[in-house]
């Protein structure tokens, strides 16, 4: 395994004061706001089928393309975070996603509201850029343990804002109609931005990189490393398997078990027990390594999809199902991102970036292929996808590495994108 790196004391920037606990605050919402605006669409698929009168495969690639988006936005434009200011970015990028949901609340057909949702996830990875953004506010304030206080608040944010726009959509849309969960999101959005505008101080770049050499390395940062190469593709194999469940459960809670849209939202508060776990599967990786913890997590996966398999039958297996699943998908991103961060600190950004963005393209992958899986065989075919996804990523996590993959790169990729000495 690659040694890890010691990470630099940083100290504040010059003129920025670190963030008081209401600025904190104000970013874990501004985390939770912008990452709930990604899976809100998820229990609104049923309604919407029925009201645009197409299928709900068709309506499948509906969160299948807002997963894109937010893929291609964390890879072409969280790396901007080093290159331009990051608040005038936050800001403008809010501003847009909330025309996006305007115009998802518009859509006339299928179609239109795919090509929109799309452009919700391309505009949303805020929360990538916020987590930097207190990092640097916080530099240098409270030392190592201020600022892992501060970032554990905005991650926090990020996972009760996933959690949280299930059952906020379900419910509301239940109330008011789909149309009104977009226009109510595009509402808070734009209101958000206000305040942040008001509240968000200026922070200098972090770097001198242009944004086209920041860029252009990451694929060369990709295949620098074994052991990056096998964590990223590994979360995206799990994604896929996250991916699938979440987009067929609205299909089979509609059909098996008669539901609307507020108890399909509100099984989303039932997988909370992944933001009281997640916390501690970085120190799992600390005390049984890499591969221990990244087997026990993925295992886990694959224990959710087997139990969740009785799921199309009984709704406590099914809940079971959820509880064990999302356990492991969400500390099992806290494994990969706590390995990541052990190599060099000038590259943390663009693992993020990295780590992400494949992240993301295997949830889109995973919506797709369970809307397919659920049409053609039903909740059995959805599981053996679930099941096959998540062993795959186990395999690619865990199996060991020649002694010559072991080795670290001799020329890792700089800030510029060039190779260093």
């Amino acid at each position: 395994m690659i040694e890890p790196h010691s990470a630099p004391v940083l100290g504040p920037a010059p003129g920025v004061r670190g963030p008081d606990r209401r600025l904190t605050v104000l970013l874990a919402i501004t985390s939770a706001v912008t990452a709930a605006n990604v899976y809100l669409n998820q229990p609104l698929l049923g309604a919407v089928a029925t009201s645009l009168g197409v299928g709900p495969d068709t309506l499948g690639a509906v969160p299948t393309a807002t997963q894109l988006g937010y893929a291609a936005g964390i890879l072409l434009l969280v790396p901007a975070g080093d290159s331009h200011d990051r608040r005038r970015l936050i800001l403008c990028l809010g501003t847009a996603s909330a025309l996006a949901l305007a115009a998802c609340a518009l859509s006339p057909s299928a179609w239109c509201l795919i090509v929109s949702s799309f452009a919700v996830g391309l505009l949303s990875p805020i929360p990538q850029l916020v987590t930097p953004l207190a990092v640097a506010l916080a530099a240098g304030q409270d030392g190592q343990v201020g600022r892992g206080r501060i970032v554990g608040t905005v991650q926090g944010g990020l996972l009760v804002g996933v959690l949280a726009s299930r059952a906020y959509s379900g419910a509301f849309a239940e109330l008011a109609g789909w149309r009104a969960v977009y226009g109510c999101s595009c509402a808070l959005t734009l209101l958000l931005m206000l305040v942040l505008q008001r509240a968000l101080p200026r922070v200098p770049k972090t770097g001198a990189a242009a944004y086209r050499a920041t860029l252009a390395s990451l694929p060369r940062l990709f295949v620098s490393q074994p052991l990056i190469r096998r964590i990223t593709l590994s979360g995206a194999l799990v994604g896929i398997a996250f991916g699938a469940f979440w987009t067929t459960l609205t299909f089979l809670l509609q059909r098996h078990y008669h539901v609307g849209s507020t108890r399909i939202g509100l099984f989303g508060l039932v997988a909370a027990a992944s933001a009281l776990a997640s916390p501690y599967a970085g120190r799992m990786a600390d005390r049984l390594g890499r591969r221990g913890a990244l087997a026990a997590l993925i295992g886990l996966v694959i224990a959710g999809w087997l139990v969740l398999l009785p799921g199309g039958s009984s709704l406590w297996w099914l809940t079971a199902g959820v509880l064990i699943l999302d356990v492991g998908v969400w500390g099992g991103q806290a494994v990969c991102q706590t390995i990541l961060f052990t190599l060099d600190p000038a590259t943390h950004n663009r693992l993020n970036t990295l780590y992400f963005a494949l992240r993301f393209s295997g949830i889109a992958l995973g919506s797709l292929l369970g809307s397919l899986a659920w049409g053609d065989g039903g909740w059995p075919a959805v599981v053996i996808t679930g099941a096959a996804a998540a062993l795959a990523g186990l395999l690619v996590g865990v199996l060991p590495v020649s002694a010559r993959s072991r080795r670290p790169a001799r020329r890792p990729v700089g800030d510029d994108g060039a190779a260093r000495p």
